[in-house]
This record gives structure tokens, C-alpha cells and sequence, in this order.
């Protein structure tokens, strides 16, 4: 068994579903019908759902700042409020963050499908397991598109229809197998999943034994009428001091031209929040900057439209095969 090292949310698509070199060939944006030089952002906050005070955070970048999109949690317990907001804001562009894990100490969950049903995904005590590599040893390619679907059900039966997938901290490319179970039902239920097929000048590979056969899981994605973006940054979970607006402004203007991802984890801090993670300064500093005039100045100036995963389906749904990857 082959399995893809992850570190919390960093690099996974980099490294599980990102092509060889694209430069040569249009951006996925000027194939989805903006100008060849157009520079597209999705700012993107993770972990919805997870805690109040991530729902709190998510709510204020979305509602005071420049974040575009947002992904739920579902195996949380937060997850109603979210869920009760999206429906008051249905424009909100609210997808899953696909969990397969449950990384904290004291603050820990199961799966949605529940642990008879998906065994191998569950540590001794019946939550998901602590760490990714856990989860690729014990679980089956069955029991993760078990939980995949059980997850997609539970949202869609509170009235949330993700407009995407993604997934936490990695997990579901921790093994090939767990890549193709992910696309298969991404491709099935047409909700776009989360891959890379551009120039990738910020995502990063930190496992080039994993580039094999990528190209093919993109072009399927992509046939299969589903949008792909050019880029993924993830560095501000990484960025440990400091206030990050000045880092987002000049990743903002060094940006290439396609569809660049950026991911966040926004979050107002509660007083049991530095209880469940120690990145709680981290994500408030995310939120700090997501909210910043400066940026929104940086993003009109610069000339950077913001888009969201619903517009990317809808463009590729009119792009037709007129967007057809070349070779």
C-alpha cells in the first residue's frame, strides 16, 4: 500500500491531483471564458461547521471581507448553525470539507455513517483517527466512499447542496485509492472536487512518486464536465507571525494569470477555542486579514476578479467541449 504524506490542509491537491507543466497551453480560466491574462481568486475558508467560532469566523470573512467560498464539516457538531446560515444566505457558496479525521485532543468526532458501517475509519475509542496515516492503514476504499456518501446524504438531507468537494487534511489522497472512490462520486453527483491542472506556481509537490498518472485523473475530471483551477496557496497556515494582510497583498500581485485557490481558516476565537487548537492566533490572524480594506483595495487594483465554485460549474457547463483540454 502507497501512501501520500499531508500535513493538515497543506499541499494535498498539489500532490494528489495536480498535472505536468501546463504553461504552453491556455489557463483553466481563459478555458472557462475569461482573457487570456485574466488572474481569478477564490478565497476559500475550510472548516465551517467545525466549532462556533469557526462558523463565526466564516460568517465575517463572507459577509466584511473578500472570502468567496466555504467549506462545511459535517461530522461536527457546529454544523446546524452553519447549515441554518447557508439557508438564510443561499448565495453563500458553501461546499464539504470531506473529514476523515479528527485531529484534536479534547475535542473529537465520528462518522456520519457511524462506526459499523465504516470500521476501519474509527480509532479505538470510535472516533476518526488522530493522524491521516492511521486512516490510510486502516480504512477501506469501501468504508471511505461509504463516508464520502453518507456525508453528501446528511448535508443534502438539512437542506445544504455542496457546490464542491474537498477534503481535510489530505486524507482522501492519502492512498490512489482513495483518490479514484473521491472522483468517482464527485463525477457521479457532477459537484466539482478540488484539483490543480495548471501552471501550480504555489501549490507545491512533496511527493513527485505521486505525479504518476495525474494528468489522466485531471483530463478525467475535466471531461467528465467538471471546472479544474491553475493554482493552490496554501502558506498562510504556515505563516506563524506576524499580521498576514501584507503577505496576501503581495501574493496578490505577484499572482500568475489562470484560477488560483486561496485557502484560509478563519475564525473569531470563543473563550473554548484555544481549548480545541493551538492555531487559534493563526486563524484569527486569517480572519484579520480576509476583512482588511487593504486587500479588497489590493484585488480592485490589481485587477483580480473573484469568483466562486458555483460560477466555475456554471462556466464549464456552458464552456461545453469547446474547452477541451489540449495535448
Amino acid at each position: 500500500m502507497k501512501t501520500i504524506g499531508a500535513v493538515g490542509c497543506l499541499a494535498w491537491v498539489a500532490t494528489g491531483l495536480a498535472v505536468g507543466s501546463a504553461l504552453a497551453q491556455p489557463t483553466y480560466a481563459e478555458r472557462l471564458g475569461w482573457g487570456p491574462k485574466a488572474r481569478v481568486v477564490i478565497f476559500h475558508c475550510d472548516d465551517a461547521g467545525m466549532s462556533h467560532a469557526s462558523n463565526l469566523g466564516a460568517m465575517e470573512s463572507i459577509e466584511k471581507g473578500v472570502v468567496t467560498s466555504v467549506s462545511v464539516m459535517m461530522p461536527c457538531s457546529w454544523v446546524p448553525e452553519f447549515v441554518q446560515y447557508v439557508k438564510a444566505h443561499p448565495d453563500v457558496d458553501a461546499g464539504l470539507h470531506l473529514t476523515l479525521n479528527s485531529e484534536w485532543n479534547l475535542y473529537r468526532w465520528g462518522p456520519v455513517a457511524g462506526k459499523p458501517a465504516v470500521p476501519g475509519l474509527c480509532d479505538p475509542d470510535g472516533y476518526l483517527w488522530h493522524p491521516v496515516q492511521e486512516t490510510a492503514q486502516h480504512a477501506t476504499p469501501d468504508e471511505v466512499e461509504r463516508e464520502i456518501r453518507a456525508q453528501i446524504e446528511k448535508a443534502e438531507a438539512m437542506g445544504l447542496h455542496p457546490t464542491h468537494l474537498d477534503t481535510h487534511m489530505g486524507a482522501l489522497v492519502a492512498r490512489p485509492e482513495f483518490v479514484a472512490r473521491y472522483l468517482k462520486v464527485g463525477i457521479e453527483k457532477h459537484i466539482p472536487v478540488l484539483a490543480v491542472g495548471g501552471h501550480r506556481t504555489a501549490a507545491r509537490i512533496e511527493n513527485p512518486e505521486a505525479m504518476q498518472h495525474i494528468d489522466e485523473l485531471v483530463k478525467t475530471v475535466w471531461d467528465a464536465g467538471l471546472p479544474v483551477i491553475d493554482d493552490l496557496h496554501t502558506a498562510s497556515y504556515e505563516w506563524k507571525e506576524g499580521a498576514k494582510s501584507a503577505r496576501f497583498i503581495e501574493m496578490l500581485k505577484s499572482l500568475k494569470p489562470g484560477i488560483t485557490l486561496v485557502l484560509v481558516h478563519c475564525s473569531r476565537p470563543t473563550d473554548e477555542f484555544p481549548l480545541i487548537t493551538s492555531s487559534s492566533n493563526l486563524r484569527l490572524e486569517d480572519l484579520k486579514a480576509m476583512i482588511d480594506p487593504e486587500l479588497r483595495k489590493t484585488v480592485q487594483v490589481e485587477g483580480i476578479s473573484l469568483t466562486t465554485w458555483r460560477e466555475l460549474q456554471q462556466r464549464r457547463d456552458k464552456a461545453g467541449n469547446a474547452g477541451a483540454l489540449i495535448k
